[in-house]
């Protein structure tokens, strides 16, 4: 019975079956969700205001240590597998300053989340070996190839699980950048509209931020965590920083050397953000323009394979069915 299982589990054609069925499903599942989905900007924003009382008791512990000596406070995190990688010490064999760097461009910015990433690098290519073994040793496949060659194929296997942690993070920073990037010349327009007016830095950010969280909540979440460093942490530079870092974007970068060196030398901030915002609505016409100018050899090939078939069996088809007719 077990054997006439395991003979039916790995028969292509049932393979092919389930996986034909999958897609499928997946298909209907990516059309019908967006219709029942609800948007998540309350939940986001408020996990941004938790990201803020954080900061302010991270201020407030930093205080209360200098005027007395006490450690500070830590955040709570997942007790278990905090210590598993304290004890297997993960963070000095795994962790760099990019990898931290990198989580939080990617939205993960609690100290769990790291611990988390961790511990998902360290069992992930355990893992993937294991299935890999139990695919090919115990259910039979690939027999017809060498030793070697099946274990080459379980170690590439576990090899994907150890970077499959880094690749989730990599979309996790391109989609984010992404959406960032499209939004940051509205949300200039609207910071050089609010310090224009008199609005302070601070309010002018948070404003943008509600303002602009419609269109890219990354975009609002980075402004709302720089408010809130503006407010408690004590050198401004350092806040605005920390949003450059959190974002990687040279457009971002850049404003916000301009926002140092305005609040430095006392220059006028609104003359900044105006040449500032004129420079990213250029390089966003730029990539439009460059992605339009790609657009006619990228559909050579599909014109190539399905336009023109159709169009010379319209075309000639009429003919053919006459010179049939009289033949």
């Amino acid at each position: 019975m077990s054997m006439d299982l395991i003979k039916t589990l790995t028969d292509p054609n049932v393979v092919i079956a389930v996986l034909v069925s999958l897609a499928v499903l997946a298909t209907f599942y990516s059309l019908i969700v967006p219709f029942f989905e609800r948007g998540d900007l309350g939940k986001r924003m408020k996990s941004v205001a938790s990201e803020r009382e954080q900061i302010r008791a991270r201020e407030r512990a930093r205080l209360a240590e200098a005027q007395s000596g006490r450690a500070s406070l830590r955040g709570q995190n997942n007790a278990s597998i905090r210590q598993i990688v304290e004890r297997l010490n993960l963070r000095t064999a795994l962790v760099d300053d990019n990898t931290v760097n990198r989580l939080k461009m990617a939205g993960f910015r609690s100290q769990n989340a790291l611990n988390t990433f961790l511990f998902a690098r360290f069992c992930l290519p355990f893992l993937f070996l294991l299935i890999a073994l139990v695919y090919i040793f115990v259910l039979g496949n690939f027999v017809e190839k060498p030793l070697m060659v099946r274990l080459f194929f379980a170690i590439g296997f576990a090899y994907l699980g150890f970077y499959a942690p880094n690749i989730i993070v990599a979309n996790a920073v391109s989609k984010r950048q992404h959406s960032i990037r499209r939004a940051w010349p509205d949300a200039l327009d609207l910071l050089l509209i609010c310090v224009e007016s008199g609005v302070s830095m601070e309010l002018a950010m948070r404003r943008v931020a509600d303002e602009i969280a419609a269109q890219s909540q990354p975009l609002a979440e980075e402004l709302v965590l720089t408010t809130a460093e503006l407010s408690f942490l004590p050198d401004r530079r350092a806040a605005l920083e920390n949003l450059g870092l959190r974002t990687g974007l040279e457009e971002v970068k850049s404003v916000v050397q301009a926002l140092i060196q305005a609040d430095r030398y006392g220059t006028p901030i609104a003359q900044a953000l105006r040449v500032l915002a004129q420079e990213s609505r250029d390089q966003r016409m730029t990539a439009a323009e460059k992605k339009a100018a790609a657009l006619p050899p990228k559909l050579t090939v599909p014109m190539i394979l399905f336009f023109l078939p159709v169009l010379v069996a319209v075309i000639l088809g009429p003919a053919g069915i006459q010179v049939a007719d009289k033949f």
